[in-house]
């Protein structure tokens, strides 16, 4: 995992989103929605869907809304019914890459995300024809971009909390758990006064794939249309990315 940034990846479709603020509601209310789908509606007990709650009210949308969007998850109201399908198929150069989407119209959805690859030279492949590249990780983030966070404290915090692995990733401590030891580690960082900037369940890459410059550019033109789906909720792949 190390030498890899995932944060790296996280700003740069932060970077995307903050182009289309004006859709910035939907997409939290479909994050909330994933969530809470599947970890639970109580965020006490979901840090995924706290860390996605929280989002939501930085950039203030309304309780009502939140509310609205945990219901829908736990079938407590009625509404549109929402659909996860997941993607895997291979980009530029052979990089596996893997989407997940939430739709209210599946068939809309496989159209644009096929004309994405398409598009930038890959291919869409059947289920689990790249997911075995992957292993599923807890995921967490810790700003220090103002480097108050000491190194040998917060490692030595995480491994306390069950955490596999830490990477001091250029402004930000990214933190890797099990499984089953994601919530645990999570609700130990926070206790411990930590604030957490990204918690999820994930999928992190074994091994990388080097492109070509050609092939490099076509890959983020493929990831710049998929994250620009209003469909697209997390995008995992195995490029390996330079600054």
């Amino acid at each position: 995992m190390a030498g890899h940034s995932k944060w790296k990846n996280i700003q740069r479709r932060k970077n995307a989103q903050d182009a289309k603020r004006g859709k910035i509601f939907m997409q939290h209310a479909k994050n909330i929605y994933v969530a809470a789908k599947e970890g639970g509606g109580d965020p006490e007990m979901n840090p995924g869907l706290r860390t996605a709650v929280d989002k939501a009210k930085a950039d203030n949308m309304p309780n009502d809304n939140i509310d609205r969007a945990i219901k829908k998850a736990t079938g407590t109201l009625d509404g549109v019914s929402y659909e996860e399908v997941t993607y895997e198929g291979y980009g530029p150069g052979g990089a596996a890459v893997i989407v997940h989407v939430l739709t209210d119209n599946r068939n809309r959805t496989a159209a644009e995300v096929r004309h994405a690859f398409k598009k930038n030279d890959g291919n869409l492949g059947e289920n689990g024809s790249v997911s075995f590249m992957f292993d599923r990780k807890g995921y967490i983030v810790i700003l220090n971009e103002d480097n108050t966070i000491d190194e040998d404290t917060i490692t030595l915090d995480a491994i306390e909390a069950g955490a596999e692995d830490i990477v001091n990733a250029d402004g930000a401590y990214e933190i890797y758990t099990a499984p089953e030891d994601y919530s645990s580690v999570c609700d130990h960082l926070t206790a411990s006064g930590y604030q957490l900037e990204e918690a999820e369940l994930t999928l992190i890459p074994q091994t990388y794939t080097e492109l070509e410059d050609e092939q490099a550019e076509k890959m983020m033109n493929l990831l710049d249309m998929l994250e620009n789906d209003e469909d697209v909720q997390d995008i995992h792949h195995n490029m390996k990315e330079d600054e």
